[in-house]
C-alpha cells in the first residue's frame, strides 16, 4: 500500500457523521460487492450453516444488554477466528462508485474489510466485517465461516491496543434477494458484531445467491 494510499485509509477510518440507517439500508439490502468476486470454481463449495446454527431470537432481540461496558471508536487491526483458523489483517472499506459496499482486493485471499459507515467492532452497535469466501486461486479468508457453531469466539484487535473479543450466537445464510437487513444490521442496544461473506448457491452468470451472516456480541475486552 503506497503512502497515499495509506493516508486516504486514515482519513477513512477517523470517526465521521454515519449515514442514516434508512440509506445504509438500501445499500445493504442489494447484496454486498464480494457477492459478485467470489469464483466458484472448486468441486467441493464452502460449508454453509446449518440449521442448529440460526440465531435464537431470544438472544439477539433489541433488549439484551451486555454485562460488558462499551468500548470508544477505535479502528480494528485484525480479526481472529481461532475454531476456523483464521488470523487476518482488517482494512477500511466503504462504498464503491456503484454504492455498494466494497470488499477487500480480491488479489489477497487472507484479508477482511471494517465497514466504515457502521461502528468499529467494541462500540456500542453493530458492526460489520466482511470477506472473500474464495478467488480464483482457492480459498480466501471467510472460506470456514459457514462451518462456525455457536459458542465460538471471534476476536478483533483494535488499534487502541485493546481486544474485543464476541461470542457467536448465530450463523445463517440468506438470499442475497431477500436479506433480512434491518435484523442482520440493526443495533440490538450492546454492542455486537456481524461477519459476512458469500454463501449459498452458485451460477457462473450471476455468483453467489446469498450471504452468510455470523451473528456474535461482545462478552470480553482484553
Amino acid at each position: 500500500m503506497s503512502a497515499s494510499d495509506l493516508a486516504d485509509a486514515e482519513e477513512e477510518a477517523r470517526p465521521k457523521k454515519r449515514a442514516p440507517w434508512g440509506v445504509i439500508a438500501l445499500v445493504l439490502l442489494t447484496g454486498l460487492a464480494l457477492l459478485r468476486n467470489g469464483s466458484g470454481e472448486f468441486d467441493v463449495g464452502p460449508p454453509q450453516p446449518a440449521g442448529a446454527a440460526a440465531a435464537d431470537s431470544r438472544v439477539s432481540e433489541p433488549t439484551f444488554v451486555s454485562a460488558v461496558r462499551p468500548l470508544p471508536h477505535a479502528v480494528p487491526d485484525r480479526v481472529r477466528i481461532p475454531a476456523i483458523q483464521v488470523d487476518a489483517p482488517v482494512i477500511p472499506v466503504g462504498l464503491d462508485p456503484d454504492g455498494w459496499v466494497a470488499a477487500p482486493p480480491a488479489e489477497d485471499p487472507n484479508l477482511a474489510g471494517w465497514f466504515t459507515g457502521a461502528v468499529s467492532p467494541g462500540e456500542k452497535g453493530t458492526a460489520v466485517v466482511v470477506g472473500h469466501v474464495d478467488n480464483q486461486l482457492g480459498p480466501a479468508v471467510f472460506y470456514g465461516l459457514g462451518a462456525l457453531k455457536k459458542g465460538s469466539l471471534v476476536e478483533v484487535a483494535r488499534k487502541d491496543g485493546k481486544t474485543a473479543v464476541f461470542d457467536i450466537y448465530g450463523v445463517e445464510v440468506f438470499e442475497k434477494n431477500n436479506f433480512p437487513g434491518d435484523r442482520v444490521y440493526s443495533s440490538k442496544g450492546a454492542p455486537e458484531l456481524r461477519v459476512i461473506t458469500c454463501g449459498g448457491g452458485f451460477s457462473e452468470q450471476t455468483g453467489y445467491d446469498g450471504n452468510v451472516v455470523v451473528f456474535a456480541r461482545l462478552v470480553e475486552v482484553r
